[in-house]
């Protein structure tokens, strides 16, 4: 177990290194698009025309103008097993009757990753080699040192309520990444919009990294984040003592991903999310979903006084014998009290 998780580290290291190096723009922003909270990840990610919680920052910026109260989320995502650990924590405070702002910040990590480029010596001398096949050579376990793959991404956000029907918002992300003793920093803009045609039906549109994003490796290579255009639906429907949510979501995309999509227009591609949930009397929630990674999943969530909890399942398809460990995550949304800034009515 602990040399196969050394070996997908190993991976993880080598092809960012490569990014970094080559300034390659497709798939440059890859760990942003995993996607955050239980409930729209139980859903597949299709969230761009329901947002309207402390995660719309992520999903669209402009649902975050649905808030009425102060709320706080927090995540945590195992992935791959432990390999992989994933983290998110947002604020969103409304101001006045027609803006709300709030900030977030996400964080993907592979930790405790050996390196051992100075821990293989002579064992005559005790000086530092660099072949293996030396009669002499002896790896020194006191001189191996551990290291962290990293992503930071910092957003601030802002969205007003233009009236009943329209919303819009956007968002400032700070993007910062660190392998090893390289690093790279980079400033990213996302806007969105949501159209609520009625009670019942909603469109969401979410241009991310709209300006294209670049991001600055220390090595003076460059990696191009390239804009990602999420277009949504979604549907609400109280049946008795039922809530039925629908959504339907799009990641159009213009990097040539010509393989790597579920359809594809030269070089613009297109990726589905769909997800469904099942509300009971706003008490607890079942939920199930596909992603644009042809993935999967379920999730059930909890809802008490001002305190949302919820749990996301997912699995990639493979074959049992070349299977990845499945990926659990876990989230908390709080609502608090109204502060003396909230929006009057």
């Amino acid at each position: 177990m602990r040399l196969r998780n050394y070996i997908l580290s190993l991976v993880i290291l080598t092809s960012s290194l490569i990014s970094a190096q080559t300034g390659v723009a497709k798939y440059a922003g890859e760990f942003i698009s995993i996607g955050v909270g239980g409930r729209p990840m139980g859903m597949g990610g299709a969230y761009t025309a329901i947002a309207n919680d402390v995660g719309s920052a992520y999903y669209n910026p402009a649902g975050l103008a649905n808030l009425d109260y102060p709320q706080i989320s927090l995540m945590h995502d195992e992935r791959y097993g432990d390999l992989v650990n994933y983290n998110y924590a947002a604020l969103a405070i409304p101001y006045g009757a027609q803006y709300t702002f709030a900030v977030s910040a996400m964080r993907l990590g592979v930790d405790k990753i050996f390196d051992t480029r100075n821990a293989l010596i002579d064992r005559v001398t005790g000086q530092v080699i660099y072949d293996i096949t030396l009669p002499s050579a002896k790896i020194d376990p006191t001189k191996i040192k551990e290291f962290s793959n990293q992503d930071w991404v910092v957003y601030l956000s802002g969205a007003k309520r233009e009236n009943e029907k329209l919303y819009y918002g956007a968002n400032v992300k700070v993007i910062y990444r660190k392998i090893g003793d390289f690093s790279a920093t980079g400033i990213g803009v996302d806007v969105g919009a949501l159209y609520k045609l009625d009670d019942m039906f909603t469109l969401g549109a979410n241009l991310q990294d709209a300006t294209t994003t670049l991001v600055a490796w220390s090595t003076g290579r460059n990696e191009l984040i390239s804009p990602t255009l999420k277009l949504g639906g979604a549907s609400n429907l109280s049946l008795w003592l039922l809530n039925i949510t629908a959504a339907l979501d799009f990641d159009v995309r213009f990097e040539n991903r010509k393989y790597a999509s579920h359809f594809n227009m030269g070089p613009v591609s297109f990726d589905p999310h769909a997800g469904l949930e099942l509300g009971f009397r706003n008490l607890f929630a079942i939920r199930a979903g596909y992603n644009d990674v042809k993935q999967f999943t379920l999730g059930a969530g909890v809802h008490l006084p001002k305190l949302n909890i919820d749990y996301t399942f997912a699995r990639f398809n493979m074959s049992e014998d070349d299977r990845l460990p499945d990926t659990h995550r876990i989230s908390l949304i709080l609502t608090l009290e109204e502060p003396r800034f909230m929006r009057k009515y």
